[in-house]
């Protein structure tokens, strides 16, 4: 990381502003090179500069420089940033500059991983910096923000703390035996500290569960056969007419998708093809991806036509959803009725009219108590939130059950330190104090450029 960096920070088109950043050794005194007064270089920390950039004797452009000296920055090296008029041309031409005046062009992340092998965060708070980035509603913020403020590292750090306690222990009976004053460890003792240990650690993985719903949202496929209401169903819920509907069946080809937001949580709602055994070929791959997504949603939304008898294919498909989340919804209610309800198996059924917008909100609530979207948190969120660590710390339970049963079966207690060792380990793991470099270069190519 001797080398100086450099990307544009803001999002590339016509606005105000646009922040060309840049970090490193030089990063300094590569920027003053290119302003009319060279005054920068001399400048105090945490400064900013009304300054021009220029070229040669040719003006670029107008700026604000900041001044950021190191340690006190986000990469703990010294960084500079410009805010120049936003325009394609002029942060393009300010960013070739610095290139041709011995910056390099920055990897996507790559600030945000120096700030990571600088010791600026750990890996538990780059991740939030992402999910930061990428938040769509105020709970996806609010789980974002306590990340990067490493409220989550602090639950991972004080599980640490508890096992190194256990295995200062253990070394000071071993080493020691002949002191009276020492703390004798026991196999109830450990198991005690250790059973503690995985009920928080069980704790933490239940929370988190809820950080799936917040962060990726609630993916929702709407099924069921040919012209039942499936696609008016979704324009109600999106409050648009994204989906065309017609009478003439086999209209929806493809999936149609749209979101809504439903108590800060995201609903990604997919419209199907409608379920029919078909010649046409496009249509027949439209049924084949609706069919598929059964198996890949969280929420299935099965759609039945009030004015309509059930069909044995209705049936068939209501058998495969039992062990899903789904809801029954008998749409066109304001038809007449030639729907036998008490062939219907399920806890969660709604009548709807897209025609009258009956039974839309009724629907909503009906989701909201499903997935238990009113108890979800918003004061003090601090879940885990990556797949990598939530996998880990389900590892650290093997672990866990393995210190259990040599102690169970009254093993040495060398050979029990080995797995207590393991779970500091893989703990570890999740906020980055052991990491492989392929792990870094796959988590920060996630990033944009510029972060």
């Amino acid at each position: 990381m001797d080398d100086t960096i450099t990307a544009i920070s803001t999002a590339l088109g016509v606005g105000a502003i646009s922040i060309i950043r840049v970090s490193g050794n030089e990063a300094i005194s590569i920027v003053n090179s290119i302003t009319k007064t060279k005054k920068i270089e001399n400048s105090l920390s945490h400064t900013i500069h009304y300054d021009h950039i220029i070229d040669g004797e040719k003006v670029i452009d107008e700026v604000l420089i900041s001044v950021m000296r190191t340690p006190k920055t986000f990469t703990r090296e010294d960084v500079v940033e410009i805010n120049a008029h936003g325009g394609i041309a002029t942060t393009n031409r300010i960013l070739e500059l610095l290139l041709h005046s011995g910056c390099r062009l920055a990897e996507p992340g790559e600030f945000t991983k120096r700030a990571f092998l600088n010791g600026r965060i750990d890996l538990t708070q780059a991740e939030g910096v992402i999910d930061l980035i990428n938040s769509k509603t105020e709970k996806a913020r609010t789980l974002a923000i306590n990340q990067v403020n490493g409220k989550v590292s602090n639950l991972i750090r004080g599980l640490r703390q508890e096992i190194i306690e256990i295995l200062a222990n253990i070394e000071v009976n071993i080493d020691y035996p002949e002191y009276e004053d020492i703390e004798e460890i026991t196999n109830k003792h450990i198991l005690d500290k250790i059973s503690n240990i995985e009920s928080k650690i069980r704790t933490i993985l239940k929370e988190s569960e809820n950080s799936k719903l917040i962060k990726e949202g609630i993916s929702t496929s709407i099924i069921g056969r040919p012209n039942v209401g499936k696609s008016s169903l979704l324009n109600k819920l999106i409050g648009e007419d994204k989906a065309i509907v017609t009478e003439i069946e086999g209209t929806t080809r493809d999936i149609v998708e749209g979101t809504i937001s439903i108590d800060g949580i995201i609903l990604n709602i997919v419209d199907t093809a409608g379920i029919r055994k078909t010649d046409d070929i496009v249509e027949s791959i439209g049924v084949k991806k609706s069919l598929e997504l059964i198996d890949k949603s969280d929420l299935i939304l099965y759609v039945l036509n009030n004015n309509e008898e059930i069909s044995k294919d209705d049936l068939e498909i209501l058998s495969k959803l039992e062990d899903k989340n789904h809801i029954i919804i008998i749409n066109k209610n304001d038809l007449e009725n030639k729907l036998d309800v008490s062939k219907l198996n399920s806890d969660y059924i709604i009548k709807t009219s897209a025609v009258t917008d009956k039974g839309i909100e009724e629907l909503k609530d009906k989701i909201k108590e499903i997935f238990n979207l009113e108890q979800i948190e918003t004061d003090d969120m601090s879940y885990l939130t990556n797949a990598r660590s939530i996998a880990i710390l389900k590892h650290t339970l093997d672990s866990v059950e393995e210190v259990k049963k040599g102690l169970s079966n009254n093993l040495p207690i060398d050979m029990i330190e080995i797995n207590i060792k393991e779970i500091w380990n893989l703990l570890g793991e999740i906020i980055g104090e052991t990491y492989q470099e392929e792990l870094l270069d796959q988590l920060f190519s996630q990033f944009c450029l510029g972060k």
